[in-house]
């Protein structure tokens, strides 16, 4: 099965098979306000087909966990790289705002697949620091994304329409299906599989909704995430309409705080291993929240100009770099025998609490830095709180 490839090749692969999801994210931003232009949309219309595809992304995790743990890993993979071609090509062809936003959350649908399957593969291979670490190195793949994607787009923009983005990642979804089929071994022995009935996973699931570490970890991931899904939402209209970047500065703009994610993810395992994970999170958390704290209080004296709202993103980012992987792995650790259905209930968890902030903080996000500065503040509020429901004595293991 796993032995005959290491984990560092392993997370490498995943990654790049993984690097489609955000590439569906981030590889448009640029082109958000020509499609609102084209499609003679608003803003906050423009912004459902970033809701809509999480939305369904975090749905679809419901039914891909159970089934990977009752199939193995693969023949979900499959499914839902099936369907994301589907959205993607819909996208490609959209004559409307509102075929549009329905490609995109058949893309979500897809997209799921991956986001599930492959933290439970990751977990199939290790646990504890060495979960991490192969967490960590797919996050390296992955956080190469926002710095790419940005600019691939931007590039596009430069020799044809927004729809040559989504004829872009058609080619990406295809290349990734030829990794999963060619690189991918299944991971899920036959004895561990699960059977797969709506009892058990009643009982999976009420497992994991009445464990505190699952839900906490689960839900400071989601809040964590929301402070991105809340960039990703307004940051093309804010850095293109506020600032007056262009496309291509906008993507560097927005390279950085990815930057920033992909150095402090690096050295997550390495202090989990000195330090404790549920130690390390918690400081996290911390650094994360005062960062988000100083980029609103700023701009509420009206002193968020591009570089200070850089500053402090970029800061923020680091510390997530370090929560967010690690949140993840922690919220798996204690449920290997369901690790499928955890995944899939956590992911959809995660995204109900971001997607949830996303469509309450929309109307204010006029297109200014200071409504997206406090959406993301608010984020790092709430992150804080879940923190301090992480038991002390656990947080000193």
């Amino acid at each position: 099965m796993t032995r005959s490839i290491s984990p560092t090749s392993m997370s490498i692969i995943l990654g790049l098979v993984a690097a489609v999801g955000p590439f569906a994210i981030d590889m448009y931003l640029p082109a958000m306000p020509d499609i609102g232009r084209d499609l003679g949309a608003s803003q906050h219309e423009v912004q459902w087909t970033i809701v809509g595809y999480f939305i369904t992304f975090g749905l679809a995790q419901l039914v891909y966990g159970p089934w990977a743990d009752q199939a193995g890993r693969k023949p979900p993979l499959y499914v839902g790289l099936a369907l994301f071609i589907l959205g993607t090509v819909t996208c490609a062809l959209a004559p409307s705002l509102g075929w549009l936003v329905l490609g995109r959350m058949v893309q979500g649908a897809g997209g799921a697949a991956n986001m599930v399957v492959l933290r439970a593969v990751i977990r199939d291979m290790a646990t504890g620091p060495a979960a991490t670490r192969m967490m960590s190195t797919i996050m390296i793949v992955i956080a190469v994304s926002p710095l790419l994607a940005p600019l691939s787009g931007a590039g596009l923009l430069a020799i044809g329409s927004w729809r040559l983005v989504f004829w872009a990642l058609l080619g990406a979804s295809i290349l990734s299906a030829a990794l999963i089929h060619f690189a991918v071994p299944e991971t899920l022995a036959e004895a561990n599989r699960q059977r797969f009935d709506m009892a058990s996973t009643l009982r999976g699931a009420r497992t994991l909704l009445t464990n505190r570490g699952f839900l906490v970890m689960t839900f400071l991931a989601g809040f964590a995430f929301a402070s991105f899904f809340v960039f990703i939402a307004a940051a093309s209209f804010v850095y293109i309409g506020s600032f007056g970047l262009t496309a291509t500065q906008f993507s560097l703009a927005f390279a950085v705080n990815a930057v920033g994610f992909f150095v402090a993810s690096q050295f997550s395992a390495t202090i989990s291993a000195r330090v404790g994970t549920l130690r390390m999170i918690r400081r996290a958390t911390i650094g994360f929240a005062l960062a988000t704290f100083a980029g609103f209080g700023l701009a509420l004296a009206g002193l968020a100009s591009l570089p200070v709202m850089m500053t402090t993103l970029f800061v923020g980012n680091m510390f997530l770099g370090v929560l967010m992987p690690s949140a993840q792995v922690q919220a798996l650790e204690e449920h290997g025998a369901i690790a499928g259905l955890a995944a899939s209930l956590g992911g959809t968890l995660q995204m109900m609490a971001a997607g949830l902030l996303v469509v309450l903080a929309g109307p204010f996000l006029d297109g200014t830095a200071p409504p997206m500065l406090g959406a993301i503040a608010l984020c790092g509020a709430l992150v804080l709180v879940l923190s301090r429901l992480i038991p002390r004595q656990a947080a000193r293991a």
